[in-house]
């Protein structure tokens, strides 16, 4: 594989300093995300690997090197990365939430339609794996509609199922019992509207976080509620919260099929929802795929092993079934 060499111009000292990073830790980014290797001689690059990620990743350092008129972290980095391997896929410039992160908006094309669907309908669900933004665009929106007045509250609940562990054997009463499982949707809140604030509206009763238990009996009228890990609830418990929703509210549905720590046997309430639902009109769905995912670089590349091997299984069951009735049909 012949390298590829480019130089990043006009040359600038500090650019370069800030598309770099300390200790060239930008730099390991970009080579994590495009699997390739880069080496640096003042504005000269040299990018080493297949054809396709070679190309891709010298557009990046492009890309980056416009972008560093200011430092960048890593962060910025990791988050671009996304935007970047979007850019070509995006058809309308992404919708900025009204929320403490003036920066925060849609990365990934079916982020962007996630929260036009979350806009414009009374029901959205948001399926796929984790680190797609599932959960916390969700909050954002919901924290947007808040801030513009479009709802009064804002209710987060998720099913309290044990991955494992056993509720009884936890200290505490039951609100405590049930915080890990919360914690999620409290550190969403605190990053979007800051400790303080969300601690007045706690008080006030404009925001409420509970178990999906709690939900049962109640009209939520002005509301925009979220269920997250909805891949644990039972087919009952996710009639009872769709059947929950009163005039003026919004809900958003969130979780991953994958992931679901339903007892075994036990339909998943979101897997039935995704059969009776999809032609009733003003509920909206968004399927994420591992492109969507925004986190580290690794993250995707492990969803991908998992879905890799995932089918890997499923094909080898399929032979050992197909030689199996092979065997059987034998004289």
């Amino acid at each position: 594989m012949k390298p590829t060499e480019i130089a990043l111009t006009p040359v600038d000292n500090i650019r370069l300093a800030n598309l770099c990073g300390a200790l060239d830790e930008n730099i390991r980014q970009i080579e994590t995300a495009f699997d390739v290797s880069i080496a640096r001689r003042g504005e000269r690059f040299t990018v080493q690997g297949e054809p396709p990620q070679t190309q891709t990743a010298v557009r990046a350092l492009n890309h980056f090197y416009e972008r560093a008129g200011a430092p960048l972290s890593v962060d910025d980095i990791q988050l671009g990365l996304v935007e970047f391997a979007n850019l070509s896929q995006a058809t309308k410039p992404p919708h900025a939430l009204l929320t403490r992160k003036s920066e925060l908006h849609g990365r990934t094309p079916r982020q962007v339609e996630y929260i036009r669907q979350i806009q414009e309908h009374d029901i959205t669900f948001g399926i796929g794996p984790a680190g797609t933004g599932k959960t916390y665009l969700a909050v954002a929106s919901a924290v947007d509609a808040f801030e513009r007045e479009h709802v009064e509250r804002i209710i987060l609940t998720r099913p309290a199922v044990e991955a494992g562990e056993r509720l009884g054997f936890l200290p505490g009463d039951l609100a405590q019992k049930v915080d890990p499982y919360l914690r999620p949707l409290y550190d969403a809140l605190y990053d979007l509207m800051g400790f303080d604030r969300v601690a007045k509206l706690f008080e006030r009763g404009c925001i409420e976080i509970a178990p999906l238990a709690f939900m049962r009996g109640r009209t939520l009228s002005r509301a925009f509620i979220i269920l997250d890990e909805a891949q644990n609830t039972t087919p009952e418990q996710m009639k009872m919260f769709l059947t929950r929703i009163g005039i003026g509210s919004k809900a958003v549905i969130t979780g991953d099929l994958t992931q679901a720590d339903l007892p075994r046997g036990q339909k998943s309430g979101l897997a039935e929802a995704l059969q009776v639902l999809p032609e009733v009109r003003g509920v909206a769905f968004t399927r994420f795929l591992k492109e969507d995912v925004v986190r580290h670089p690794l993250v995707a590349r492990i969803v991908a092993a998992y879905e890799n091997h995932n089918q890997a299984q499923v094909q080898a069951h399929l032979v050992h079934s197909q030689q199996q009735q092979q065997q059987q049909v034998k004289p």
